[in-house]
C-alpha cells in the first residue's frame, strides 16, 4: 500500500469504530493513543504500556484489515528497552507501528538526536529479527512540542530516521504545503504520512497526494469529532434544557444491524 499512490489510514478508538471503518471500505486502520486515552478518562500518554498493548490487540482482532499501532515513544527511554517493548507490540499482530521522539518532558521535549536515531535503529532490528515484515514509522514531533524551528528539526531527523531503517516517515502537525513537499522530497523514495486534523482539515486527499504524501491519518481527529458532538449536546441540555444536539444522532437500528453481523 505504501509503494505508490496515496491512501487514508483512519484511526478508530474502540472495537465499534474499527468495525464501522472496515465496513465503510477503508483498507487499513491505525490506533490513536489520544483517542483511546480519552475514552478511558486519561490524558494522551497516560495509558500504561500493558493497557495499551491490550487495546492494540483488541483492535487487531476486531478487524480483518492491517492495523498500524500508535506506540508513542515505545514506552521506554533507552534503546534496549524500546526494543523489548516493540517485541511485545509485534506479538499483538499489528502490521505496522510508530516510534516517536517526544520525551514527554517539558525541559527536553525531544530526545537528543543521536539517541532518537538509535531508538529507531534498534526498533528496526527487533522487527527484522521477528521476520514479521511489520512497517516501522519514524515520527518527529517537532511541531507538536513547539520546536522553535520545526521544519529544520524535522528534515534533519526524518532523513536520519530513514537511514536508520524507518519504512515510513511522519511529522505530525505540519500543515504548510511547501513544508510538506520539502519533507516528502527529503526522505524520498520512502513514503511520508501526513496527519490531517482540525488545524489542517482544509487539505484534501487529492491535494496531499499531489504534494507527494503516500499515507494520510487523522490521529485523534475522529475521536475528537465524536467528543465535540457529545460536549455540545450535553452542554446544551444542561445550560438551555433543549435537546437539539441529538437531532443528528446515528440510528441505533443501523448500528444494531452492523454489530449483529459481527457476532
Amino acid at each position: 500500500m505504501h509503494e505508490s499512490g496515496c491512501f487514508v489510514l483512519p484511526n478508530p478508538w474502540d472495537i465499534g469504530t474499527a468495525i464501522y471503518l472496515e465496513q465503510l471500505g477503508f483498507k487499513a486502520l491505525a490506533t490513536t493513543s489520544a483517542g483511546f486515552a480519552f475514552s478511558r478518562g486519561k490524558p494522551d500518554g497516560g495509558v500504561p504500556r500493558d493497557e495499551m498493548l491490550s487495546h492494540i490487540r483488541e483492535i487487531v482482532e476486531a478487524t480483518t484489515l492491517p492495523v498500524n499501532a500508535d506506540f508513542l515513544g515505545g514506552y521506554a527511554d533507552e534503546p534496549e528497552d524500546v526494543a523489548a517493548n516493540v517485541r511485545l507490540c509485534l506479538a499483538t499482530g499489528v502490521a505496522g507501528l510508530s516510534i516517536e521522539d517526544n520525551t514527554g518532558r517539558a525541559d527536553t521535549p525531544l530526545y537528543e538526536k543521536k539517541l532518537a536515531v538509535e531508538r529507531i535503529r534498534i526498533a528496526r532490528a527487533a522487527i527484522d529479527d521477528s521476520k514479521s515484515g511489520v512497517v516501522l514509522t519514524g515520527r518527529c514531533e517537532a511541531w507538536l512540542v513547539r520546536d522553535p524551528n520545526p521544519l529544520h528539526t524535522a528534515l534533519e531527523r526524518l532523513t536520519a530516521y530513514a537511514e536508520a531503517g524507518a519504512d515510513c516517515l511522519y511529522a505530525p502537525g505540519v500543515s504548510n504545503p511547501d513544508e510538506i513537499s520539502q519533507i516528502v522530497k527529503s526522505v524520498a523514495p520512502k513514503p511520508v504520512n501526513i496527519l490531517v486534523s482540525g488545524f489542517n482539515h482544509q487539505l484534501s486527499v487529492s491535494q496531499l497526494a499531489e504534494l507527494g504524501a503516500r499515507r494520510i491519518s487523522v490521529g485523534s481527529g475522529l475521536a475528537l469529532a465524536a467528543w465535540g458532538a457529545f460536549l455540545h449536546a450535553a452542554q446544551e441540555i444542561k445550560t438551555n434544557g433543549i435537546f437539539k444536539g441529538l437531532a443528528n444522532n446515528a440510528a441505533s437500528a443501523e448500528l444494531n444491524e452492523l454489530f449483529e453481523e459481527k457476532r
